[in-house]
């Protein structure tokens, strides 16, 4: 992967209020305030109609900034949020005397999703492949909406009933990704011990079980489980999510307690992709985890 190619994103901190939680207690929609979709619509138009007017393209006003035309396009589209640094080269480049910037800083803020949120947000949907360690939940991806909503009443403190509705129903839409007709490439390893906790009451629980149990039998998602009494776990540090873009740039996502980062450091992506291939000798092949799942939902 290019560095140069996603020049805002390197090692990126976010604070605890702007969490993207992609399957823990915070979720996808968090306290921060991000932009209405709308509106970044109505400035990713603008963008279009200067660019044009400009004799640009999206590939050639992309290689001004080192980065993709899909990145242009997919900002051109509402769906990628300019950012005001961009927005501010942009209109130094367009000589549209600050119209990029006056807009974005004037977008209404009624979303509940931030900007680096977005950032994730929008590379998870654009991803062709996605790789998801697991170790205290399972994976937001493959929740039911009676557990993501579980996982949120378990939050301290706790989150009011209509925040946490916006948030499962976030969490469920995002599940999206799955079903297009190409989705992406995933592979998903999850520690048993986030298997054998009953978040929500017997029946939630059967539910999720039975929700990975058809996973599995799912062309292109590989599911397998990490059991318990190893003598060696590549995981320790924590959970990750590794991504690949349509561009083949690879991606990293991890986040604690009290903060989270997107990656993009070549060396520090490898890192964690070593740590993923690992994990995957260590844990069981997918018929094995199909037949522990069965081994859970028959205890129910």
């Amino acid at each position: 992967m290019e560095q140069s190619a996603l020049p805002y994103v390197s090692a990126v901190r976010l604070r605890d209020s702007e969490r993207m939680g992609t399957n823990g207690e915070y979720g996808l929609m968090v306290t921060t305030t991000r932009r209405n979709a709308s509106a970044m619509k109505m400035v990713g138009a603008l963008l279009a109609l200067y660019r044009q007017s400009a004799g640009h393209t999206q590939r050639s006003l992309g290689e001004q900034f080192v980065i993709s035309e899909q990145q242009i396009a997919s900002i051109e589209q509402g769906r990628r949020p300019l950012k005001p640094d961009l927005a501010e080269q942009l209109d130094e480049l367009l000589c549209t005397k600050g119209a990029l910037s006056v807009a974005l800083s004037r977008m209404p803020e009624v979303d509940l999703i931030p900007l680096w949120a977005e950032e994730y947000l929008d590379r998870e949907r654009e991803s062709i492949a996605i790789s998801w360690y697991e170790a205290s939940a399972v994976p937001g991806l493959l929740q039911t909406e009676e557990y993501a909503r579980a996982v949120f009443q378990s939050r301290v403190p706790v989150y009011d009933e209509d925040h946490i509705e916006q948030m499962v129903t976030a969490r469920i839409e995002r599940q999206e990704i799955l079903h297009r007709k190409m989705p992406p490439t995933t592979s998903f390893v999850i520690w048993e011990a986030a298997l054998r906790d009953q978040l929500g009451g017997d029946a939630v629980y059967a539910g999720q079980l039975r929700k990975l149990r058809e996973w599995t039998d799912v062309p292109g998602v590989a599911l397998q489980v990490l059991p318990l009494g190893r003598t060696s776990h590549a995981g320790l540090d924590g959970p990750f999510i590794l991504l690949e873009t349509p561009e083949h740039q690879r991606l990293a996502y991890m986040e604690t307690q009290r903060g989270s980062q997107l990656i993009a450091d070549p060396g520090e992506v490898g890192i964690l992709t070593q740590k993923y291939a690992m994990l995957r000798t260590q844990a069981l092949n997918t018929e094995d985890s199909r037949a522990i799942l069965d081994l859970l939902l028959g205890e129910q």
